[in-house]
């Protein structure tokens, strides 16, 4: 049986990883599709890249991880592609990769969030691998977003016609 925070822990998981969907999914829809693989700069990458780097970072990290599969994940392969791959293909792609990764949070069993797990040379806690995959798809979806922005100049309406300004109750 879990734990309530084990349950609470995994529903957050979830959670985030749906609202990230929801906001690629609105940014995505404002590309163009040469808008894809146009970087800022060298140092820079492009949204097709970045939709590539979480598919590679979540596949890692919870697939391979918690959800115990083979770790197949080439990461110098996210950034070196600079073009050829279209929007709807990666976005389909990242989308099945996270759709894979809110089941294996779900099915992984307590005694695997606590269980000491070497990831990408760091010794982490499946806890801290799910609590990693989860703000690095965060940190990334505010990254694209961000370039969106830029390269559109059109705002995301995340949460167009929500009262933000509500006050928090206890």
């Amino acid at each position: 049986m879990e734990s309530q925070f084990c349950q609470h822990f995994k529903a957050s998981c979830y959670f985030r990883i749906q609202e990230a969907t929801r906001m690629l999914d609105i940014a995505l829809s404002k590309l163009s599709p040469k808008q894809l693989w146009e970087r800022p700069n060298e140092n820079s990458l492009s949204i097709g890249n970045q939709l590539l780097h979480l598919k590679g970072n979540i596949t890692q990290y919870i697939i391979s991880t918690l959800g115990q599969q083979a770790d197949i994940r080439n990461r110098d392969l996210e950034f070196d592609i600079r073009e050829g791959m279209d929007l709807e293909t990666l976005w389909n792609d990242l989308k099945n990769t996270l759709e894979t990764a809110k089941t294996c949070i779900q099915k992984c069993p307590e005694a695997l969030l606590l269980k000491e797990h070497s990831v990408q040379g760091f010794d982490l806690s499946g806890v801290d691998v799910a609590l990693h995959a989860v703000e690095h798809l965060s940190y990334h979806t505010g990254q694209v977003a961000f370039w969106v922005k830029q390269l559109t100049n059109a705002p995301l309406g995340f949460y167009e016609g929500m009262d933000l300004n509500t006050k928090n109750k206890s």
